[in-house]
């Protein structure tokens, strides 16, 4: 299995991108990026995984998963749900991905469409979803309530006997 440090690499070779040039347009130093490539450092956050994509002119799902990568689905407003979408590839979330909780289950990786409003989500982030019935601890939740879907996030009250949810968009199956 390739290294991510070992795709950056590749990625940015493949875009004719010196060290010192991507650094500058990701932000950071000439010698981060010679870490990033070594491997010396592993866990990269997501806005500079963002940053790196963007200035490699390639996807998410292709810096952190290579070219073989499952294809990244658009969450839009209407129509079918990420996981039930003709292109839609279950994977289980790769080690190296920093999230910050414990996936377990199966999910398709996925970003807000451009011009479509998942605030907190905005196009570039990189989402996991999978469907699931049960609330397993506190984060973002697709839910369907009426013929319509929505993005929540839940969380326990401090006091941890109740469960708040704030309703963050809506949208209709096509």
């Amino acid at each position: 299995m390739e290294s991510l440090g070992s795709r950056i690499k590749q990625l940015r070779q493949r875009v004719k991108l010196n060290k010192a040039a991507l650094a500058r347009k990701v932000g950071v130093s000439d010698v981060t990026i010679s870490y990033w490539e070594s491997g010396a450092i592993k866990q990269i956050g997501h806005e500079r995984l963002v940053a790196l994509a963007d200035a490699l002119e390639c996807s998410l799902a292709t810096l952190l998963e290579g070219d073989s990568a499952p294809p990244l689905l658009t969450l839009t407003h209407q129509g079918p749900l990420p996981w039930e979408q003709v292109q839609a590839t279950m994977l289980t979330p790769p080690a190296h991905l920093p999230l910050k909780i414990d996936w377990k289950a199966p999910c398709v990786m996925t970003t807000p469409g451009a011009k479509t409003d998942f605030a907190p989500a905005s196009p570039g982030d990189l989402l996991l979803l999978g469907p699931t019935h049960v609330f397993h601890k506190a984060g973002h939740y697709l839910v369907k309530r009426d013929d319509q879907f929505q993005l929540v996030h839940f969380a326990k009250t401090p006091s941890g006997e109740e469960i708040h949810a704030v309703v963050i968009a809506h949208w209709c199956p096509a």
